[in-house]
């Protein structure tokens, strides 16, 4: 289970985002933000460095486009 961050640490963090939130629509966020940072933290349990990805993408750049 992750640690559970406080309102401080949220609202640093949407600073540095680039949003101003008030008190009281971050105590409202900070529930869902430590949920899904649990999430996160239990399904990075079933990885590992050594797990291949299902899918990779690899960008097309722009002199590898063939016009149409």
């Amino acid at each position: 289970m992750a640690a559970e961050i406080t309102l401080d640490q949220l609202r640093t963090k949407a600073l540095q985002a680039g949003l101003e939130l008030a008190d009281e629509e971050l105590q409202k966020l900070l529930p869902g933000v430590n949920r899904a940072r649990n999430q996160v933290a239990d399904l990075r349990q079933f990885l590992s460095d050594a797990t291949e990805p299902a899918a990779t993408f690899t960008a097309l750049t722009a002199d590898k486009v063939q016009p149409s």
